[in-house]
């Protein structure tokens, strides 16, 4: 396929209500930071716009998570893209990248003016991304490495772990630095439907107020345009296919998803195992982000 048909799809539907009330929340939590830690899975869909005009006026450090996840050809142009709205910096566990974190924070807020917050000597950092990231995660992990302490919030496979703006978590002694995990929020108005596909494969809207099938048909469309085909040894497929329905075949036959469906016939009812495709939709999206699908980067 050239193009990939999104059949007229209104994104309105996929930003939760609750999210306004969160987005109001950091914008007034923005006044007491002094930095900006930013994560996301896609270098650029998977940005907040809401969020652009906040980050131009406060150190900004752009974390870009599950990098053993993405396609190396393609990372060069992404980073390169992405330098001009922050200072990109890689992080994944398990690798020692999360003791650049304080450093590299410390070290921009010192070179810039904290006007009103001249006088402390503690740090204020906010956390902010998009649902289901990994900002819980980070600062987790960087409470371990410099407090040895225990995780200080939740975490979850899925979007809105994090409900509301949380009070401060220390994860520094020296220098003095509190973090502030703050719930993914998303853009109330997507740039466009396959922006918002995009988050949806990387998990930051829930698969339901998509669709699985159709995220499942985008995905296929996508691995065949950027010629990622170990989806065709993994399912043993005789070649790649450019649509979804006997890709989903060999994945329920695969994996054994069926489904007992009742028929009512003529003599009474009738119950039919069947292939379960929706089951299978889900299989082979929890592939793609496992990394069994080989590395690709969706922008």
């Amino acid at each position: 396929r050239e193009r990939f048909e999104f059949g007229g799809r209104d994104v309105a539907s996929w930003f939760p209500r609750h999210m306004a009330k969160g987005l109001r929340q950091m914008r007034l939590a923005l006044r007491r930071a002094d930095c900006l830690v930013e994560r996301c899975h896609i270098p650029l869909s998977g940005r907040n716009p809401a969020l652009q005009e906040a980050l131009g006026i406060r150190p900004h450090v752009l974390v870009l998570n599950k990098m053993d996840l993405a396609d190396p050809r393609r990372q060069p142009v992404s980073a390169g893209r992405v330098r001009a709205g922050g200072q990109p910096w890689c992080h994944r566990q398990p690798c020692p990248c999360p003791l650049q974190v304080v450093p590299m924070v410390a070290s921009l807020v010192a070179e810039g003016p904290r006007y009103h917050r001249a006088e402390s000597s503690e740090h204020n950092i906010l956390v902010i991304g998009v649902p289901n990231v990994g900002k819980s995660s980070l600062i987790n992990s960087l409470r371990r490495l410099h407090l040895k302490k225990g995780k200080a919030t939740a975490v979850g496979g899925e979007p809105g772990v994090t409900k509301a703006v949380l009070s401060r978590i220390q994860v520094c002694e020296k220098p003095l630095m509190y973090l502030v995990d703050t719930p993914g929020v998303l853009p109330p108005r997507l740039g466009d439907v396959e922006t918002g596909m995009k988050l949806a494969l990387c998990g930051a809207i829930h698969d339901h107020m998509v669709g699985e099938d159709v995220m499942a048909d985008y995905l296929l469309y996508t691995l065949n345009k950027q010629q990622q085909f170990k989806y065709v040894q993994r399912y043993r497929l005789g070649q790649p296919c450019d649509h979804i329905e006997p890709l989903l075949k060999h994945v329920a036959l695969a994996q054994g998803r069926t489904q007992k469906v009742k028929v009512l016939t003529g003599t009474g009812n009738v119950n039919m195992m069947m292939l379960n495709y929706p089951a299978a939709a889900y299989e082979f999206l929890r592939d793609f982000r496992a990394g069994r699908l080989g590395r690709v980067t969706l922008d």
